[in-house]
């Protein structure tokens, strides 16, 4: 799948996504070092050197266009500049023209819509610019926050794996969502 490099920004009503600048790295490290963001990702909370080598990911990224490829954008309230989270996509299937989706803001930023509002323009990424037929989304079952996140965008649970994953010495169980580029165009044209 030839998918082309996304003109950035992206910009929404209140928010911009944009790629990550050498600037980014404090927020990063307040982003991704943060327990409760951590809590149900598969790493422990990141030390700034850790945030530094993300970052590096991060700057080098540019189109997904081959299994494997990833793009994390920065999102920043566009009124003041202020970082609030990252919005993830991977190309996991070039065959099947699969992508997933993921999402992290700071828990101060939770509840004013703001990662719908991200999660949405990623997913217009993926299915009008990259061109997947479908994108999927994964979260702990034990995370409410993002579990309904993806209900709100309009995707379906698929499965609920139970102590699937081990995770941090602990059996996790997991939800997968996912969304067909035919339901994207249904929702995106009412």
């Amino acid at each position: 799948m030839a998918a082309p490099a996304p003109s950035l920004p992206v910009t929404t009503d209140r928010l911009t996504l944009r790629r990550y600048l050498e600037t980014d790295l404090d927020d990063l490290h307040r982003l991704h070092g943060h327990p409760d963001v951590a809590r149900y990702m598969y790493w422990e909370p990141w030390s700034r050197g850790r945030a530094m080598e993300g970052l590096g990911r991060r700057m080098q990224q540019s189109a997904i266009a081959h299994e494997g490829d990833v793009l994390d954008l920065a999102v920043v309230r566009t009124a003041d500049g202020v970082f609030l989270g990252e919005v993830h996509l991977q190309n996991v299937s070039e065959q099947h023209r699969r992508a997933e989706i993921g999402f992290a803001l700071h828990s101060a930023n939770h509840g004013h819509g703001y990662a719908r509002e991200a999660a949405t323009a990623m997913m217009r990424l993926a299915f009008e610019t990259f061109g997947f037929r479908r994108v999927i989304g994964r979260c702990d079952a034990d995370n409410a926050a993002s579990a309904g996140l993806m209900e709100r965008l309009g995707m379906r649970r698929e499965a609920h794996e139970v102590e699937s994953e081990f995770v941090k010495g602990v059996w996790t169980s997991e939800y997968e969502y996912a969304m067909l580029a035919g339901e994207w165009a249904s929702l995106a044209s009412t």
